[in-house]
């Protein structure tokens, strides 16, 4: 079997099962401890996510985002990012579940608490309130309303499985939060998928 064919049967697998941990209702942070347990045993086939098939990004856009694999009605969506360093993404949410799994170099995720009741429009108070740096065996888990940045530090990119709840290219009221001037707007796609 070739490495496409491993890949192909090794993701299937692995969705299955992460099917099965958030099937139960209403999912809860144990479901998704499972989920990120599923998606960092994929991460640790770094065969699977090669540089061979995932080219890493140029300079000027500094991120590449594939699609892995996403289900006909947008659900279950995995996708591979691969960073260079100095790529900073805002603080930001993500309206679905998502669990991130370290393949290689290291991602600081900075994690916030709202302080703010959510009424106002356009406003948000956030404090930091821990920082999970995801690497090689490591990952993060966020629930659809939490809060976080990612900075990508040091010399090396960054090879990373992200796994969603429903596709990023779908996602509808996700917001983005500027910490000194206490806003929120809505956030766009960023960078392109390449599928």
């Amino acid at each position: 079997m070739g490495i496409d064919e491993t890949r192909r049967d090794t993701v299937r697998s692995t969705i299955e099962r992460i099917r099965v941990a958030v099937a139960k209702a209403p999912l809860e942070r144990a479901a998704l401890d499972e989920v990120l347990a599923e998606l960092r045993g994929l991460a640790a086939r770094a065969e699977l996510w090669s540089a061979d098939a995932y080219p890493v990004p140029d300079q000027e856009s500094r991120q590449a985002r594939y699609l892995i694999q996403e289900d006909p009605d947008h659900t279950f969506a995995l996708y591979l990012n691969v960073m260079l360093p100095g790529r900073r993404i805002p603080p930001h949410n993500h309206t679905t579940w998502a669990c991130v799994a370290g393949i290689e170099g290291e991602e600081h995720n900075f994690v916030y608490r709202r302080l703010d009741d959510g009424t106002k429009p356009g406003h948000a108070e956030l404090e930091l309130s821990d920082l999970v740096v995801v690497g090689p065996g490591s990952g993060i888990a966020l629930m659809p309303d939490d809060i976080h940045s990612v900075e990508i530090r040091g010399e090396k990119p960054i090879r990373h499985l992200h796994m969603y709840g429903r596709a990023l290219e779908t996602l509808t009221g996700r917001s983005t939060f500027d910490l000194e001037a206490k806003t929120a707007k809505p956030m766009q796609i960023g960078v392109q998928t390449r599928r």
